[in-house]
């Protein structure tokens, strides 16, 4: 293994720096260790691993992709307790999936990256800390995912409320909700599933709902003990499980592409809510008024229900303000308040949450810059005028529809495929043409026009101009697919201390 003795003081140099221990960045770092390369460091800002599964720990968090695909193909767990995993089950398959590949001696806790600049005559990238330490590295694998940094709103009063308050990210156990009244801010992922869980304790739940959202039934069947031990004496059976699985997500595609068939299922997705729902007048408030799947699809089976709880009003009026006790909505009506949980989501723009972390490229270029007019990079995972530097899960490798953790494994297979080629090549570094880079992403703009996300609903995959940053629009076999080769002829190939090399680089796009 390559000595990681300090170069100057407060200063590392290793070959490899991963910001983010959550599933990416130990992804990145287990395939670095099968490859051979122990020469990395995880640098982490939280206590552990697990990113947003150590960090979310709300009642009924659970995951809303079955737990069978929502974990790594090489690292098979043949004993999920149900469909869809609780957030602790996930969370300790992360830790015992760290143990297993032995990546936490790889691992730096309490340290937040601030700041990259790459140096072009060495080739290396200088990551600072807010500690005060620096890591010169080769290469860069930005793994913080984009679901980190919680959204607090801007609200008029917030600040002076004298109850209770929190982010359901940052969930307070030590606070006992039995009794209060609890007021909570938001109708997303989150909520639907904290919401239906506390309804029973609190005096009374008042559910602040901006727009509504689509919500489907939810599988939540246990496995039996049969099954279980099927699946451990029996590989094959688990994995064909899996691919079941994989497929049977795929085919939620066809309804995306195509926004006349998703149109009929949101006629049916109506009749749910219908169903589940007693009063008519709050069933209306609860059907969105936008095509199924234009926003994230949420799954629950306790969500609707709750509403016919007398102890439970749903609100559709905006915030006016909110005082030291209370709530007062748009009509004017004054609600008390024990305790508001802020069911608000993630900021998800990374020009927003990555505004005080300066990313800086070739020629001094920053990548916030960059991405003022238009968030982009190549596959979700290369950005033009940033050599050697990889993103997991960056712009426009999200999903709505399958597991992430295939998109992750993808991308890693890619980072490691171009550090191949780099050597094959005798470069030190390499750089996604930029015209290769705008091609890909005005055919991918183009491409969702013609789904659900271009039928003119707001949501958080897009920028305040409408711009789809967030989303994948293809099948994730077809990302498999154009990144299991990496192609020479769209990056340039750079030699340490030199101009570029001509003789190494394909012709400028």
């Amino acid at each position: 293994m390559t000595s990681r003795a300090p170069i100057e003081p407060n200063t590392q140099q290793v070959d490899v720096v991963i910001a983010g221990a959550g599933f990416g960045g130990l992804c990145m770092a287990i395939q670095l260790q099968a490859a051979g390369n122990e020469n990395f460091v995880i640098l982490e800002k939280g206590p552990d691993v697990g990113g947003t599964w150590r960090d979310n720990s709300y009642p009924g968090c659970a995951c809303d992709v079955q737990s069978h695909m929502y974990s790594y193909s090489f690292a098979p767990k043949h004993d999920w307790s149900k469909r869809y995993a609780p957030w602790n089950e996930i969370q300790q398959y992360i830790l015992d999936t760290t143990e297993q590949f032995g990546i936490r001696p790889f691992c730096r806790f309490g340290v937040e990256v601030n700041s990259a600049v790459f140096d072009e005559k060495s080739g290396t990238w200088s990551v600072g800390t807010a500690n005060g330490d620096t890591y010169i590295c080769n290469h860069f694998v930005l793994a913080s995912g984009p679901l980190h940094v919680p959204q607090i709103p801007n609200i008029k009063g917030l600040d002076s409320f004298k109850g209770k308050l929190f982010h359901s990210a940052q969930w307070d156990h030590d606070y006992d909700l039995s009794g209060k009244n609890v007021v909570s801010i938001g109708t997303g992922g989150s909520a639907i599933q904290y919401c239906p869980e506390i309804a029973p304790q609190v005096k009374q739940l008042t559910v602040l709902q901006r727009s509504p959202a689509w919500v489907i039934p939810r599988d939540e069947r246990q496995y039996l003990e049969l099954e279980k031990s099927l699946f451990k004496h029996v590989p094959l059976a688990r994995l064909l499980h899996r691919y079941r699985l994989y497929w049977t997500n795929e085919s939620r595609v066809w309804p995306i592409f195509n926004p006349l068939l998703a149109k009929t299922l949101s006629n049916l997705a109506k009749a749910f809510i219908k169903l589940q729902v007693k009063d008519p007048a709050v069933a209306k408030k609860l059907t969105p008024d936008y095509v199924l799947g234009c926003k994230r699809v949420l799954i629950s089976n306790k969500y609707f229900p709750m509403f016919n709880r007398d102890n439970v009003e749903l609100v559709t009026e905006g915030i006016r303000e909110i005082k030291a006790h209370s709530v007062v909505t748009a009509d004017g009506k004054e609600r008390p308040a024990d305790c508001i949980i802020l069911g608000t989501g993630f900021i998800t723009d990374p020009r927003i949450y990555m505004k005080n972390f300066p990313v800086v490229g070739l020629g001094g270029r920053s990548l916030g810059e960059d991405w003022k007019e238009n968030v982009e990079c190549y596959y979700g995972t290369a950005a033009s005028g940033y050599p050697n530097l990889w993103q997991l899960v960056g712009p426009n490798s999200g999903l709505g529809h399958n597991s992430i953790i295939f998109m992750i494994e993808a991308q890693v297979h890619y980072i490691l495929e171009s550090m191949k080629l780099l050597q094959k090549k005798g470069a030190d570094y390499m750089d996604v043409k930029p015209g290769v880079q705008t091609r890909f992403n005005d055919a991918l703009q183009d491409k969702i026009k013609n789904t659900v996300w271009g039928t003119g609903c707001q949501s958080w995959y897009q920028d305040a101009g409408g711009r789809n940053f967030a989303i994948w629009p293809k099948s994730t076999w077809k990302f498999w697919l154009e990144t299991y080769r990496v192609k020479a002829r769209d990056y340039r190939f750079y030699a340490r201390q030199t101009v570029p090399q001509t003789s190494k680089a394909s012709t400028a796009a």
